[in-house]
């Protein structure tokens, strides 16, 4: 082997020549120059060399409230009034973030209550030399907000969290739903509009801001030195959800898709919309002031409340709609957790009772269908396909056979003003004035997951008795 080996390197140096030697001498040096300076900018990068690279490491501990940081765009001109809403769900001393306001509170929101979130005042990007003239002034303050949210420095941050001041969050299952994800990565979380119209102007890919998303840490940290450079690229977007999603298409990180943010995109009675919530933890609340009281006879802040009374006690449950049949009356129960309670005097499939009841109207009036993300039911004056709606009353803690148990009530409001359904068999349920819901005090829904439920009616009283308990194996709800 050894002298094979010999043969073939004199065969090599005997095929060069002198000029090939020259050659050889020349190449040598400008290799080893060549390897030296690929060394030097691979092993050293330039200082204003900037990796965007996604982070890998595991997160050592479970998402809590401790690890989240709300972000809250706020106008004076409409403070007042959103107030209340940004009251309903902030939870003093444990919720951390701030609230960006387009000026300095006047004298009437002066002392700053301490039930609210501590308040900043946006800065004002026609002082930041760089952004030409053509920027749309509103949304680059909105949008910026989330470096102004960066720069306090907040430490053990894991998410933030952006929303308008007429969004509700409901913070328990944001907690659940972040808790899924691996913070120390890039993630941009969040969902689209409920208008088609809405999606089609902008994206179906963005994640509409008033309706709320998340970002990681690692990708806001990014953010705050890229920011400004993206909403020069984007000077005339017309909205700072549509200015991040444009910016973040550019760093190639999508949005991951969590439908329980909620834009309503809607108007008016949003009654058969909350009533039917696909079966995904419910997380935010948006548009309040553009839809009708969300309970009737009451005004918006008192009905954001009167909800928020059943999200203290259980929110993985709240808003979550629970199908089950009673057969010997040919009933179908529908019920939206903390919300409301439908009875149908027909047998009506799952299927079906899934889909929304268009109560509402169209988000803007000249829009051609088809209008909405989801599939709904028209109303009906068909007293087999129209419903008896109960509304959230009250709602109380008491002991079962084994465990505590939630009890929530439901009251009619209005008769449903149609006669009997007349299909042989079917039974009125005109005499049936309140609904008690019974749910485990004990046990989370958890996500994405459905329970079933038995009906309890005896045709001598008039209240019934809807109690929540697992499915069984291949349970069929139909």
């Amino acid at each position: 082997m050894a002298s094979s080996i010999s043969s073939k390197a004199s065969k090599i140096q005997k095929n060069h020549s002198p000029s090939s030697h020259g050659t050889l001498h020349k190449s040598v040096p400008i290799s080893g120059l060549l390897l030296f300076l690929f060394c030097i900018f691979s092993l050293n990068p330039p200082s204003n060399y900037q990796p965007f690279s996604r982070p890998t490491t595991t997160p050592s501990s479970s998402t809590n409230i401790s690890h989240i940081v709300f972000g809250i765009v706020g106008a004076l001109n409409t403070w007042n009034s959103r107030k209340p809403y940004v009251e309903s769900w902030w939870r003093p001393n444990i919720t951390r973030g701030y609230l960006f306001l387009d000026g300095q509170p006047t004298p009437e929101f002066q002392p700053w209550p301490s039930n609210l979130p501590p308040f900043h005042v946006s800065e004002d990007v026609r002082n930041i030399p760089t952004f030409p003239k053509t920027v749309r002034l509103i949304p680059a303050r909105i949008v910026r907000t989330i470096i102004e949210a960066f720069r306090e420095g907040d430490k053990n941050v894991r998410w933030y969290v952006m929303g308008d001041d007429d969004t509700i969050f409901f913070v328990d299952n944001l907690i659940g739903v972040l808790a899924k994800y691996n913070h120390s990565k890039y993630y941009y979380i969040g969902s689209n509009s409920e208008f088609v119209k809405s999606n089609y102007d902008f994206s179906f890919d963005m994640a509409f801001g008033g309706a709320g998303y998340a970002l990681s840490y690692p990708l806001v940290e990014a953010l705050a030195a890229k920011l400004d450079a993206c909403i020069l690229r984007y000077p005339r977007s017309h909205g700072s959800d549509h200015t991040l999603f444009s910016c973040l298409s550019d760093f190639g990180v999508p949005l991951t898709l969590e439908k329980g943010f909620h834009q309503i995109d809607l108007r008016n009675d949003s009654s058969g919309f909350l009533s039917a919530q696909a079966q995904t933890p419910f997380l935010s609340l948006h548009h309040i002031d553009a839809i009708d009281p969300i309970f009737p006879s009451m005004n918006r802040s008192e009905a954001v409340n009167h909800l928020m009374k059943a999200a203290k006690a259980d929110q993985s449950r709240l808003l979550q709609q629970t199908i089950c049949y009673h057969r010997p009356t040919n009933w179908s129960f529908s019920v939206s957790w903390g919300y409301s309670a439908y009875i149908y005097e027909n047998i009506i499939p799952r299927s079906i009772l899934c889909r929304p009841l268009e109560t509402f109207t169209k988000w803007r009036r000249r829009a051609k269908p088809p209008l909405y993300m989801f599939d709904t039911r028209r109303l009906s004056s068909d007293p087999c396909q129209a419903p008896h709606v109960f509304f959230f009353d009250s709602i109380e803690l008491t002991q079962g056979d084994h465990d505590e148990q939630v009890v929530t009530t439901y009251i009619r409001k209005l008769p449903r003003g149609l006669p009997n359904c007349s299909s042989t068999g079917n039974h009125s349920a005109d005499a049936i004035t309140k609904i008690q819901v019974l749910s485990p005090a004990t046990t989370r829904l958890e996500a994405e997951g459905i329970e079933c439920c038995d009906i309890e009616y005896d045709g001598r009283t008039s209240a019934t008795q809807v109690k929540y308990r697992p499915c069984l194996k291949d349970e069929v709800i139909a």
